[in-house]
């Protein structure tokens, strides 16, 4: 999390893991739960000349405006049941 976003987390718990298939792409694709520890949001090396702009927090009931597929926001608002497990295609849980 510091190298991508300059955020130190501290891992709550593992919600999901998942696969994801592309062409010849596979990607392990691994969810947690984390609480903010210290840094702040933004540009993390002088190599990563991107800077992070317009993160901000949105309403679980906004998320599907935005794309995100109802499953994925009913595991929101059930408070992640099944944590922990593996649930093959990200597609499986909405994502």
């Amino acid at each position: 999390m510091r190298e991508e976003t300059g955020l130190y987390v501290k891992i709550n718990k593992l919600l999901y893991v998942n696969d994801y298939f592309r062409d010849d792409i596979y990607v392990l694709h691994i969810m947690f739960l984390v609480d903010e520890v210290s840094g702040s949001l933004g540009k993390t090396t002088d190599i990563d000349t991107e800077e992070i702009r317009d993160v901000r927090m949105i309403l679980i009931d906004d998320l599907e405006k935005l794309g995100f597929d109802s499953k994925f926001v009913n595991l929101i608002k059930n408070n992640f049941p099944d944590s922990g497990s593996y649930k093959g295609l990200k597609s499986n849980i909405g994502l």
